[in-house]
């Protein structure tokens, strides 16, 4: 059977795969339409398996509140580009709509769900996407909150997704300016906790341990007694909790509220006529703790030539 260009053409339209394959396809298939989507798909599956192995730490971090329910995931693929793809794109919202819709327990749990709008389970959708788009494709990790009210903010086009949950009897219209802030907070930051109360005696006994071995270290504090250096420590202790917990760091939103972000909290409460609380929040960044391979370009050049 033969083929024209305007069945390439439609064959790309449907797969969103390159010319080249397609023709490939509809020339393995004798012009058959049907059977050239089926082929690359199994080709694509094929690829998928071949592909899985290499890194992907790009992609996107997407937060965002659908039918009243916080969730905030990430989708990693190889390169920054592909991050920006519209079909990317609209796959990361659509996992986050099937974590919203479906409440899976687990990350595992997740990729069995039905894809929104297809018959497709996650892992089956994300390998059609490794398909269409041609690199590595991974859905990473995910964080959902259906009580409270969740406001959600996304940095830099998806560079880092925070989602925060308060605790209040406020609607989310009254409170979303302040999430969005204390969300922008998190996400310049980066707090190691959310609250004094949640550092641990560990944390402070090493904290106090690097901060007497300093003072012991400089000529002007060594011979100081032990009592002044002691209340030195207590000082130094309290700028350690302004710089590494969220609620006692001062707002960066100085324009809106000068103060710490727990008294800009207080502040808006009173402003709003409601009680607030933070509850607790989440910030994923794009490939954060994944270990990206560098390449030589000769290499990469080269190993191109041999494959």
């Amino acid at each position: 059977m033969a083929f024209s260009a305007t069945d390439v053409k439609n064959l790309r339209e449907m797969t969103g795969v390159g010319m080249m394959d397609c023709k490939k396809a509809l020339v393995a298939t004798d012009g058959d339409m049907d059977k050239a989507v089926e082929w690359l798909r199994e080709k694509g599956m094929a690829a998928s398996v071949k592909k899985a192995g290499r890194v992907a730490a790009e992609g996107m971090a997407y937060a965002a509140v659908i039918d009243g329910v916080g969730v905030v995931v990430e989708v990693n693929a190889e390169t920054d580009f592909v991050g920006k793809n519209e079909k990317f794109v609209d796959f990361v919202k659509g996992v986050a709509e099937t974590a919203a819709k479906e409440n899976p327990a687990s990350l595992d749990a997740l990729m069995e769900c039905k894809y929104k709008g297809t018959g497709l389970t996650v892992t089956q959708q994300q390998q059609e996407m490794v398909l269409v788009i041609g690199e590595n494709i991974k859905v990473r990790r995910f964080a959902r909150y259906a009580e409270g009210v969740s406001v959600p903010y996304v940095h830099a086009g998806g560079k880092i997704g925070v989602l925060v949950n308060l605790e209040t009897g406020l609607s989310a219209e009254q409170v979303t300016e302040l999430g969005k802030n204390i969300a922008m907070q998190i996400a310049a930051l980066n707090p190691r906790f959310w609250d004094k109360s949640q550092v641990t005696q560990e944390v402070l006994d090493e904290e106090k341990k690097v901060m007497m071995a300093q003072m012991e270290n400089d000529p002007k504090m060594a011979n100081k007694p032990e009592q002044v250096r002691e209340k030195i420590v207590m000082g130094k202790l309290n700028k350690f909790y302004a710089e590494n917990c969220l609620l006692q760091q001062d707002s960066v939103r100085a324009d809106v509220f000068e103060g710490t972000v727990e008294a800009y909290i207080a502040h808006a409460a009173k402003e709003l006529g409601g009680a607030i609380t933070f509850k607790t929040a989440v910030r994923f960044e794009k490939g954060e703790g994944i270990e990206k391979k560098q390449e030589n370009f000769a290499d990469e050049i080269a190993s191109l030539v041999k494959g």
